[in-house]
């Protein structure tokens, strides 16, 4: 195939799959609004939050993450070396280092490397509480998404919640980089549940 040929063949999948993946987002969504927001949430700035009330915990969690997003490590950092998906290293990473590590049920270890891992973890412990539960999420809680979210099957970390709107932060986002988002989380499609601090 030419040079030419091969750009415009290239061109032409990019186009489809941005296409396809608009239309999988707002059929979801139920609303091109989704579609909005998610485009406003690629470049959203880390959110002044007031530290004041929250544990010593969730003032770490807020410090850590705002670090991470302010640097914008490479994902190796998260998981120790090892190139793979690190959504759920970034926050067993952040865990650790805020002083509230969590131990991989298979290996003890403080990472979690698995979205489904991850769960189970929190499931085991008592701290997971189902999507439609009615649980109100707080600063340092984990959310947990499956295949069928907007992010597929991913993790973050809540920053704030207000108005049935959260703010979560989280690693390998948006190509790959640490990023903040902000959505309403009523009838979400995906949301599993959330892990609690």
């Amino acid at each position: 195939m030419s040079p030419k040929r091969r750009r415009f063949a290239i061109a032409l999948a990019v186009v489809a799959a941005l296409l396809c993946g608009a239309t999988v987002v707002a059929v979801q969504a139920g609303a091109i609004g989704f579609v909005t927001t998610w485009w406003n949430n690629r470049d959203r700035a880390f959110p002044d939050l007031d530290t004041a009330a929250m544990s010593p915990t969730q003032q770490r969690i807020v410090a850590v993450t705002r670090a991470e997003f302010e640097s914008q490590p490479d994902g190796t950092r998260f998981s120790e070396g090892i190139d793979e998906d690190w959504c759920a290293d970034f926050v067993s990473w952040v865990m650790r280092e805020s002083g509230a590590p969590f131990a991989n049920p298979h290996s003890g270890h403080w990472r979690i490397p698995g979205v489904y891992t991850l769960t189970e973890y929190f499931q085991a412990q008592g701290r997971f509480r189902p999507a439609d539960s009615g649980y109100t999420p707080k600063t340092g809680d984990v959310m947990l998404y499956s295949t069928a979210s907007f992010f597929r099957q991913h993790t973050n970390i809540v920053l704030d919640y207000a108005d049935g709107r959260v703010t979560t932060v989280g690693g390998n986002e948006w190509g790959g980089h640490v990023k903040v988002n902000e959505f309403a989380i009523g009838g979400y499609v995906g949301l599993v549940g959330y892990g609690v601090l």
